[in-house]
């Protein structure tokens, strides 16, 4: 993607169509001998192609400058690299031609281009009957790009520079991305918020002390939080691997708080001191926990050796989400368990 990025002009599409108001500037191009005898015109200058009843003339001065503003805009954003649109076509003819070509010839141009080459080279750019045109970008992808902000830039530039537009619309593999990603943030909070508030239940529910089951459920906010913040601190920003993390680490830390504090009420039947019984579940529970966070942390770690980047990302803060909620359970909890009474 670097490579691509640097010498090819950008990754990921990006694409502005422009729906232009109805306006006088589409007129019958239609005319008859005497206005060609005024004119004094060869004949033969004109072909039937170029002045049928179907033919008008689209371009305006304009229409033309709105689109060499906006593509001229787009150019000068560090974030995109390639820029095609009508308006490169209208550059290069004007470089070939030496000076810029008027809209008379470029109607004349438009019109008396070989339909092959229309379709190749201008329709995809241009749709005269519905009066639109698009603009195609690739955005370097590869760089620390914020792109919901490249996304309202652009969006907020054809809103308040034009006043000849009646519809634009940003759109793109980038656009899609981007709302996926956001998407994947605002779900991410609000199964969190879910997951935390039906583990809490099913705590109440499994070991019938409210008490109990606010002290079962910090170990597991502990672990996510932390490696969120870790995430954070670091300005790592959060993708499809990295996102998955805080769900996997309270999916491990609910399953060793469950065994650790079910032993522990087991214990407490025998009617030991409370030193005595949280010295017992370590013994047993706090060593399986222990034992088990290892090998998982092990295994996750082989991830590092990838040579995609985002892979690496997700087997590292895995295994620290690991680690952090072996921690929860083993020191956080039975510290909190000890001076509960």
């Amino acid at each position: 993607m670097y490579l691509i990025d640097n010498e090819l002009g950008g990754t990921t599409p990006l694409d502005i169509i422009l729906k232009f108001k109805n306006d006088d500037q589409i007129i019958d191009t239609k005319i008859n001998a005497e206005e060609e005898d005024d004119l004094e015109i060869e004949d033969d200058f004109f072909s039937d192609d170029l002045f049928g009843e179907e033919n008008n003339i689209w371009f305006s001065n304009e229409k033309i400058e709105t689109i060499k503003t906006v593509h001229q805009y787009l150019e000068d954003r560090i974030e995109i690299g390639k820029v095609t649109s009508i308006y490169s076509l209208i550059d290069t003819a004007n470089q070939i031609n030496k000076s810029d070509l008027s809209m008379f010839e470029l109607s004349v141009l438009y019109n008396e281009i070989p339909i092959n080459y229309k379709t190749d080279l201008i329709d995809p750019y241009l749709n005269v009957e519905k009066n639109m045109i698009k603009i195609s970008t690739r955005v370097k992808d590869s760089k620390d790009i914020k792109r919901n902000d490249l996304v309202n830039d652009i969006n907020s530039f054809l809103l308040n520079e034009f006043d000849n537009l009646e519809e634009f619309k940003v759109n793109g593999l980038l656009v899609l991305y981007n709302n996926m990603l956001k998407s994947l943030f605002s779900s991410q909070i609000k199964s969190l918020g879910f997951v935390i508030l039906a583990i809490f239940i099913m705590f109440v529910i499994l070991f019938r002390s409210l008490k109990l089951s606010i002290i079962g459920i910090i170990p597991n906010i502990f672990a996510s939080t932390f490696i969120l913040g870790l995430i954070g601190l670091l300005k790592i920003p959060l993708d499809i691997m990295t996102i998955t993390i805080a769900a996997i680490s309270i999916g491990i830390a609910v399953d060793n708080t469950i065994h650790y504090i079910y032993r522990y009420k087991e214990n407490l039947k025998l009617g030991r001191n409370h030193s005595e019984m949280i010295e017992k579940t370590h013994l047993t529970v706090g060593n399986a926990v222990l034992i088990t966070s290892i090998a998982i942390t092990a295994g996750f770690l082989t991830l590092c050796l990838s040579n995609f980047v985002p892979t690496v990302y997700f087997g590292l803060f895995t295994s620290l989400a690991m680690i952090f909620a072996m921690i929860g359970v083993l020191i956080t909890l039975p510290s909190i368990l000890r001076y509960q009474k």
